[in-house]
């Protein structure tokens, strides 16, 4: 679902707005007020030019455990810093699985089942943690919903700024995955993220996730964590 966050309007509201209004104000006769109206609500939806360009980015963190096991929680870091000049409207990441089933998928940590007739086609490879994402060293919540699950909003990023979010996931499907992630500057498609060379900003993790279940211990406050290792095997 963190920097400058805020949740932007969605695409096509202020036409919504306008389309509410021009029916108001033909119910009370005033057809040249709705004109007036329907105007501005045009030249408003149009202003938002800062959504439009390119916007040269650099991915500074990308951090996602290649071997993993069922059961296991990993978190997924990702840091973009924002190279040029002017501030990036809306820093988006997209997150999905490789492959068809994948692209296909609603989900960003899953895949689509081809077989037929399935009341829930859509079956997750990672499940991500509630209130994930979260900005690096904070507790809150970051990434506001967009109008597709697979793509999280993080909303402006100014000129020189780096914002570094982490997501946490639990394995629940074994099996040799990629799991592809985009950034992009904007939800209307207008407003591209480049790297220096030109090329879009993303990358891909290669992740191995096997069937061992990782070793565990239980703290006095009863807390599940990673069983510590033997220091005699730390340097092999």
């Amino acid at each position: 679902m963190r920097f400058p966050w805020y949740v932007p309007a969605a695409l096509g509201g202020n036409r919504r707005y306008g389309r509410r209004s021009r029916i108001s104000v033909a119910a009370t006769g005033a057809v040249t007020a709705a004109l007036a109206l329907s105007i501005a609500a045009c030249g408003e939806s149009s202003s938002n030019s800062s959504e439009v360009g390119t916007f040269p980015v650099k991915v500074v963190t990308a951090q996602f455990p290649a071997k993993q096991r069922l059961g296991e929680t990993t978190l997924l870091r990702l840091g973009v810093r924002n190279t040029g000049r002017k501030t990036v409207p809306t820093l988006t990441v997209t997150i999905s699985v490789g492959g068809k089933e994948g692209y296909n998928s609603k989900l960003p940590f899953g895949y689509r089942d081809p077989q037929p007739g399935l009341a829930q086609p859509d079956r997750p490879v990672w499940v991500l943690s509630a209130r994930y994402p979260r900005v690096n060293g904070s507790t809150e919540s970051a990434g506001a919903e967009t109008p597709s699950l697979k793509t999280f909003d993080f909303g402006p990023l100014k000129s020189g700024a780096t914002a570094e979010a982490v997501w946490k996931v639990n394995a629940v499907r074994t099996g040799n995955f990629r799991l592809n992630y985009e950034v992009g500057a904007g939800l209307g498609g207008t407003a591209k993220a480049e790297t220096a060379k030109g090329t879009e900003a993303g990358g891909s993790f290669g992740v191995q996730i096997s069937e061992v279940p990782p070793e565990t211990v239980v703290t006095d406050s009863g807390e599940v964590v990673p069983a510590p290792k033997d220091p005699t095997q730390a340097n092999r």
